[in-house]
């Protein structure tokens, strides 16, 4: 029998030598000294040999009990060796399934209809918030406790991403580890009725006629660098995502025919998206053109023309000019239209189409770019040339002929 001090004092000898512990088990020493537990033992009436380790990494008392646990698997009819690679292959296979490796497939597979911001925000949720969680962890051994320790986190710190944001990005990365044959439930379903119901988000904005004339007249009076001035003005017109309004570029406007048609990946809903130009917006674009006409952003970066203003930088704009966070928002100039052409009397699908609102019916949605257009041009018009009145005279509201 071997113990510790006598293992310890064994010394390379120049040959390989075994030290027999019983049970089949021995201590293998090379002939460079180097100390490795091995274990003989029969198998479908064959002599084969079981790793556990080096010494002192592994104990001796831990090489027994792996001796003890291959005699009982062998009792059981197992061979030994063969459950060793199982556990092997298994363990790499759970790696390689983890939620972490899953999601960045899917991530990277799954998501390029999105737009580019909105990738990075959802790579950033997975780094930020359940890669440290539960990122090693194989997707078909995640329990829900798992995902609601999280959320449930996020709940109480009131993080700016939502419980139910983080639950509905694992529900859609767990069912496509469900069809490409990783896993077999979806965590995310159990947690219905687990968590505090969403509130809608409530987004700053002006609606009453008489604010919107002296913004209209501290938009014209901003003293800033120009694009950005000009992409102000510009905002109110044209009530487009600001990321969308930020990143135009010069191909994508036709100043002749009065439009500016996004491309489908600049699109949220990655669709091509039509924006009639009121007269005033070409003005504004006329004026703008021999400042940056020659680049490709209508509003290039202060700093390089390779890149475009930020909507960091139009809501810094805004909080210059006064308008704190709870009064207006780069998103409010939407909001602004939207609750006003539907209390002119608009047609609420042409309102909801300028918009660039999802359009539910897949079918419907392929073909809907150029869908009201006729319509959508007077209104656009009528919008500015509304906006504009109550620039010139706060006292004068006027009203929209709405068809």
């Amino acid at each position: 029998m071997l113990n510790d001090t006598l293992i310890r004092s064994l010394k390379p000898t120049g040959k390989p030598k075994k030290h027999f512990d019983g049970g089949g088990m021995f201590l293998f020493v090379t002939a460079t000294g180097s100390k490795l537990w091995r274990m003989v033992y029969h198998f479908d009436k064959k002599e084969k040999l079981l790793s556990f380790g080096e010494y002192p990494s592994v104990s001796l008392k831990d090489a027994r009990e792996r001796r003890e646990e291959a005699k009982r698997l062998l009792a059981q009819g197992i061979d030994p060796g063969a459950h060793k690679k199982a556990v092997i292959a298994n363990r790499i296979a759970e790696q390689a399934n983890s939620f972490k490796n899953i999601a960045l497939e899917w991530h990277e597979n799954q998501t390029e209809q999105f737009t580019a911001r909105h990738r990075e925000q959802v790579l950033f949720r997975l780094n930020a918030y359940l890669f440290p969680a539960f990122g090693s962890i194989a997707v078909s051994k995640l329990e829900p406790q798992d995902l609601l320790a999280v959320a449930r986190a996020a709940e109480k710190r009131g993080l700016q991403v939502t419980p139910q944001l983080l639950v509905q990005l694992v529900g859609q990365i767990l069912r496509y580890a469900i069809a490409t044959g990783r896993a077999k439930h979806n965590i995310a379903a159990d947690l219905r009725g687990a968590l505090k119901p969403r509130r809608g988000q409530h987004r700053a904005v002006i609606t009453e006629p008489g604010k919107i004339g002296p913004l209209m007249r501290a938009i014209d009076s901003y003293p800033g660098y120009f694009p950005l001035c000009c992409a102000l003005r510009l905002a109110p017109l044209v009530f487009t995502r600001p990321t969308e309004l930020c990143a135009a570029e010069w191909n994508e406007i036709d100043l002749e025919a009065k439009e500016w048609r996004i491309p489908a990946a600049r699109m949220k809903m990655r669709r091509l998206h039509i924006v009639p130009l009121a007269d005033q917006a070409v003005r504004i674009l006329e004026e703008l053109h021999p400042y940056s006409g020659g680049g490709k952003y209508l509003f290039p970066s202060v700093r390089t023309d390779d890149k475009h203003i930020s909507t960091s930088a139009v809501l810094l704009a805004l909080r210059r000019m006064g308008y704190d966070k709870n009064e207006l928002c780069t998103h409010g100039f939407r909001g602004m239209a939207s609750t006003l052409l539907n209390e002119l009397g608009y047609n609420r699908d042409w309102i909801e189409r300028q918009l660039a609102h999802d359009e539910k019916n897949a079918v419907r949605a392929a073909y809907n770019h150029a869908q009201y257009l006729p319509e959508r041009r007077k209104m656009m018009q009528a919008w500015a040339d509304f906006l504009y009145e109550l620039r010139n005279n706060d006292e004068k509201i006027p009203e929209s002929e709405a068809a």
